[in-house]
């Protein structure tokens, strides 16, 4: 059987794959919530949901170190990776260990996609479709309600030394306008370095600090407060502005306690 991946890589599997590595959280909680917790035989040590599943199965390293060997010795089926979480270089440790499905995913779309590839490659379709048509449905009641909202302007600020921000072309982006806001720095694309003087910054109505991939915490927020008092500063859940599987499920209850 011959699939595609998001990347248009071709993907040959002999049957349905039964030993599955996941080199990406948030695509091994979308196993789990496709029904294929048994299959999965290797994961990353920040696969943190569901919590208990680095207990029960190898935990093979990170998303950008990975140990090779371990991964060989698991015999996977399939290895799951992402373009932007996954590096060139592990993708060419592994390609001669088993097929490599690779995600690409820039919007709410692209996630779609990849959860209708995952089902027809795992022959979990019904299940895939299911979880498809809860997150739309929860998209669109919450576009309903913000609909005649002004959109206010954020810095969604993702790193500390050096100072990083979402920009445009990016899956953060996409979810911050899907929350109801505007990107104050969708005139830069990817995840620009920036310095507190910065025009766009300054334009910002409220700035977004992430709890993941950098774990901002008060002192944070405190010391940005100081430089910028008449600008309100929130630490916001970053898995739900950043992780693609199902975890969107719980996204736009989040994003209506945000524009509240």
């Amino acid at each position: 059987m011959t699939y595609k991946d998001q990347l248009n890589r071709r993907i040959q599997l002999d049957r349905v794959p039964k030993r599955i590595v996941s080199l990406v959280p948030s695509q091994t909680e979308l196993l789990v919530d496709l029904g294929l917790k048994s299959s999965i035989v290797g994961v990353t040590k920040f696969c943190v949901h569901p919590r208990s599943l680095r207990k029960e199965v190898e935990v093979v390293g990170g998303t950008k170190h990975v140990k090779v060997q371990k991964i060989k010795d698991l015999q996977p089926d399939i290895i799951l990776c992402n373009k932007e979480e996954n590096s060139r270089e592990i993708i060419e440790s592994l390609k001669d260990v088993a097929p490599i499905h690779i995600s690409d995913i820039y919007n709410l779309e692209d996630c779609y996609e990849l959860m209708a590839m995952y089902g027809d490659v795992f022959e979990v379709q019904a299940k895939a479709e299911e979880i498809i048509s809860d997150i739309e449905a929860l998209r669109g009641t919450f576009q309903q309600k913000i609909q005649h909202k002004t959109k206010l302007k954020i810095a969604y600020f993702i790193w500390k030394k050096p100072w990083m921000v979402a920009a445009s072309h990016t899956f953060i982006d996409s979810m911050i306008t899907e929350a109801g806001f505007e990107n104050a720095f969708s005139d830069l694309e990817r995840y620009p370095e920036i310095n507190m003087n910065h025009s766009l910054l300054k334009k910002a109505d409220l700035i977004f600090l992430s709890s993941e991939p950098y774990p901002f915490k008060e002192e944070h927020v405190n010391e940005l407060k100081f430089k910028f008092p008449e600008k309100k500063i929130i630490i916001v859940d970053g898995e739900l502005f950043s992780w693609y599987g199902s975890r969107l499920k719980h996204s736009f209850t989040y994003f209506e306690t945000l524009i509240k």
